[in-house]
């Protein structure tokens, strides 16, 4: 799971709990908005730590390097 689709469960999540107001027999929005916006969360932390891991490490050149070319004349 990406940060975007993350974001997009988070957002999804916080409208079918806090803002849809339907009664469907059998289905509790409310409480599956509150599911999706924990599994967004939860991507999203995930996704984070992944992306901040994933970043190679490199190390300080040394000095002098490139070598310096000569001016050509």
């Amino acid at each position: 799971m990406r940060i975007g689709s993350s974001i997009a469960l988070i957002a999804i999540g916080l409208i079918l709990a806090l803002a849809v107001n339907i009664d469907v027999e059998g289905i509790d929005l409310e409480l599956i908005g509150w599911i999706l916006a924990v599994v967004g969360v939860i991507g999203l932390v995930a996704s984070l730590a992944m992306a901040r891991r994933a970043r190679p490490v490199v190390a300080p050149r040394a000095e002098g390097y490139p070598p310096e070319r000569e001016p050509r004349y």
